[in-house]
């Protein structure tokens, strides 16, 4: 599966205004991780994973992410602070720029692609400043057999390089780093920062914006398996919702972690070729499939080590926001296409801390397009700073800050999808039962798992029929009984034992939706807008 064949073919980057340089096209992942240890630019873990610090980001910087406004995008881009305008000409003379700092430097190139779907794949030219960054490119897109380089030709390039300062007054940025997107040249241009992760956000955001617009395809910001009859199950969820884990099923093959297409042929296929996930607090009882990737070949992020290599997990000195990238083929139970068929179950996972959503609950297509929208999940006591008690957080369609449409646009391609192919949608809450977070307890995760099964294996379904109980304030369907779940935890309500403060509690929470969803009111047709709380 893996080539670890040298690569022979050489590539200038003259055409890009990059002169000079010394290009090193096409290494191997082992080539890449020598290179950094011969740097001193990262250390190799006891588990032969290489380590290294992104140095003064270590996440995103969404106020520094900025799309060009030009007459692709004009009309089309949902503007705002999410998707922040940026000028043409200005966007031409940084690129100027940021490849003149590139020339005569030492540099790394990678052609990958994106999209596992032979109909839908875009073929990427990676450029980076440092091999670390060359060896994420590799890990997190998909990549081409010898065969397939002979005449590989790219469609969109990422230029990254991290030790390029901006400045504002001049370039048109907020400060010096910056992740600008231009769909007329097709260019992700990064700089003055080293997280990663705005390579790979870079290409996602671009696809957010390609395959709805051109190609009729729904992305989505999910992870997804298929059983052993072809079903495949989609999951949706922020951080902390459970969704690696719970989409990680011994009995089903991962299609992938984080980011899908939906297509008109009724497939979904993953968008990667790798994973990237968090590793704060991470052991290996409870992510066994993570604990195991992180070998020679993956890069763990912004960690801390002792002198024999080994990590401390627990250590967030650097960042709560730990991550390690690696390629898919760590992972053992794998679906190889990357391709699912047949789409029957998507699921909405909120880590609910009010504790007043069901466990489980069936929606309408509606409720869907309205809970996809509101993309909900709540932060409690601990995640960030000043927090001491549980807050609502709302991400539209489970993933805003890559959106560059309306989120309405994307909701009502999920309804259509919905209704065309017999999908059922289900919310459910890994959050906290029987009181809020403070004074109730957190969903087992054997009872989510037991209620996930039966959702997928139909028992669920064929336990409830019609009798499903219509919650009063979210209007959602409850199901009464469930294999392997006590029949008491599936009503929140009556875990409380408080009616008064449930009810309470539930309506301030069903107010925060509504408080939210009025930035879409206007662009949400009747059927979405019928799919918010009751509150009084």
């Amino acid at each position: 599966m893996v080539n670890h064949t040298p690569n022979t073919k050489t590539i200038a980057l003259e055409q890009y205004g990059i002169k000079n340089a010394k290009v090193h096209y096409q290494l191997s992942s082992d080539n890449l991780h020598d290179i950094v240890l011969d740097k001193n630019q990262g250390k190799e873990s006891s588990t032969g994973a290489i380590a290294i610090n992104t140095g003064e980001f270590t996440g995103r910087s969404p106020m520094d992410r900025f799309i060009v406004k030009d007459s692709i995008t004009e009309d089309k881009v949902w503007w705002g602070n999410i998707n922040i305008p940026f000028d043409s000409d200005k966007f031409e003379a940084l690129y100027k720029k940021v490849t003149a700092y590139l020339s005569e430097k030492e540099v790394f190139v990678r052609d990958a692609y994106a999209c596992a779907d032979e109909d839908y794949k875009l073929n990427i030219r990676v450029i980076n400043e440092f091999a670390w960054s060359n060896m994420f490119a590799h890990n997190m897109f998909l990549r081409p057999t010898t065969s397939e380089l002979e005449n590989f030709s790219p469609e969109w390039t990422v230029v990254n390089a991290p030790g390029f300062m901006a400045d504002p007054e001049i370039d048109g940025t907020r400060q010096h780093n910056f992740a600008i997107l231009d769909f007329t040249r097709k260019i992700a241009l990064i700089g003055g920062t080293g997280y990663t992760g705005e390579i790979k956000k870079g290409i996602f955001s671009a696809l957010n914006f390609i395959l709805p617009v051109f190609k009729n395809t729904l992305p989505m910001h999910c992870s997804a398996n298929v059983g052993k009859d072809g079903d495949t199950s989609i999951f949706f969820g922020l951080s902390g919702t459970g969704k690696t884990t719970l989409s990680a099923d011994p009995n089903r093959k991962l299609i992938g972690d984080d980011e899908h297409g939906w297509t008109k042929e009724n497939t979904v296929f993953n968008f990667e070729g790798g994973c990237y996930a968090k590793v704060i607090d991470l052991t290996a009882e409870k992510e066994p499939d993570i604990f195991k990737a992180i070998k020679r070949g993956a890069i763990l992020e912004n960690v801390k080590m002792n002198a024999t290599g080994e990590v401390d997990f627990e250590d967030t000195s650097i960042t709560q926001n730990t991550r390690v990238s690696y390629p898919i083929y760590h992972i053992d139970n794998i679906q190889e296409s990357s391709i699912g068929k047949n789409p029957k179950n998507i699921f909405f996972l909120t880590a609910d801390a009010f504790g007043v959503l069901p466990p489980i609950s069936k929606l309408t297509p509606g409720q869907a397009a309205y809970h996809f929208i509101s993309g909900y999940t709540a932060k409690v006591a601990g995640t960030e700073a000043g927090i001491t008690e549980p807050v609502t957080s709302f991400s539209a369609c489970y993933g805003a800050p890559f959106m560059p449409l309306h989120p309405t646009k994307y909701a009502e391609m999920l309804s259509a999808k919905m209704k065309e192919a017999g999908v059922t949608v289900w919310l459910v809450n890994t959050g906290w039962t029987g009181g809020p977070y403070g004074i109730g307890t957190r969903m087992k995760l054997k009872y989510t798992r037991a209620m996930i099964t039966a959702a997928m294996d139909g028992s669920l379904e064929e336990a409830n029929k019609d009798n499903y109980d219509t919650h009063s304030v979210f209007k959602v369907q409850q199901p009464r009984t469930c294999p392997n779940v006590p029949s008491e935890v599936l009503s929140p309500r009556a875990t409380w034992n408080n009616d008064e403060g449930y009810y309470k509690t539930a309506y301030k929470l069903a107010q925060s939706f509504k408080d939210n969803f009025k930035q879409f009111e206007d662009n949400a047709n009747p059927e979405i807008l019928a799919g918010s709380p009751v509150t009084k």
